[in-house]
């Protein structure tokens, strides 16, 4: 029944990371690679925005994996199987652009790697050939590994301290990737800085560059105006003219500077909750 958002699965994949299936029947139904749900881990909680990992329409199961770096990540990953979360409203934002460009190489750097791995299953089954490009700080923090294998014609891990893969970071291999073969799109998914790096090294090669964004969201409709983006001198709306966008026209450092706006406050309701 529709409004019945009940934790079917939770399971620990890496280090405060948590992986979670949820009924949610109407999100799984029209659900597309890309998008996005807002939802309340608790009844009075903050809402947040979390990437659908993939969908089951006919069971109504939605995949969400969780990081936690915020009280409301946290509190949500505190949660198990057999608990309800309050609300679920989407699916959100404007779906990956998929079709058949030719040879894609798609950039999961962290957490980023959940909202990666639809993006290039879906590019796949389109018929482009995928180079994934998986990075993390450590192997620990590595995920998705064996599922993109099995949609990606190559795999490449990096990790910044070499103890899986090849040592160091995404923009290397990439680098690589682009002096041996054409590479006719990037897709680039995590932190801030690593997907300002990808778009600047794909700039000089003109390779069309695309990254998901995650800025601070409200209400996911465009009426607040928290995740509002600059791209090519334009105001977005992250919410509904994304989540995606051209990287070399987003304006990183000023995306940089909103997003860090509310760190005290986080630091202090972390506090609160006897974290450091």
């Amino acid at each position: 029944m529709e409004g019945v958002y009940r934790i079917l699965s939770a399971e620990i994949i890496g280090p405060d990371v948590k992986r979670f299936e949820v009924q949610a029947p109407r999100v799984a139904r029209y659900w597309k690679p890309g998008q996005f749900v807002i939802l309340r881990a608790i009844e009075d909680g903050e809402r947040i925005p979390l990437t659908v990992v993939e969908a089951d329409p006919e069971f109504g199961v939605i995949v969400l994996i969780v990081q936690g770096v915020g009280k409301t990540t946290r509190t949500l990953n505190s949660l198990s199987e057999g608990d309800m979360i309050p609300d679920v409203a989407g699916p959100l934002g404007s779906p990956s652009d998929i079709e058949m460009f030719g040879t894609v190489a798609v950039i999961g750097g962290g957490v980023g790697t959940a909202i990666a791995y639809p993006t290039a299953r879906a590019l796949a089954e389109a018929g482009n050939r995928v180079v994934t490009i998986v990075g993390a700080r450590t192997s620990d923090l590595l995920i998705l590994v064996d599922e993109l294998e099995a949609v990606a014609d190559t795999v490449i891990v990096t990790t910044d301290d070499g103890t899986a893969g090849r040592a160091g970071f995404v923009t290397d291999a990439l680098a690589d990737v682009i002096a041996e073969r054409r590479v006719d799109r990037v897709i680039a998914i995590g932190p801030l800085p690593m997907m300002a790096a990808v778009s600047a090294l794909t700039l000089p090669h003109e390779i069309p560059t695309v990254v998901s964004l995650n800025p601070i969201m409200v209400d996911g409709t465009g009426m607040c105006g928290g995740c509002r983006v600059s791209v090519s001198g334009e105001t977005k709306f992250a919410c509904v003219d994304g989540p995606e966008f051209d990287a070399h026209g987003v304006d990183f450092e000023l995306l940089a500077a909103r997003n860090s706006s509310y760190c005290e406050f986080e630091r202090r309701r972390l506090a609160e909750m006897g974290e450091k």
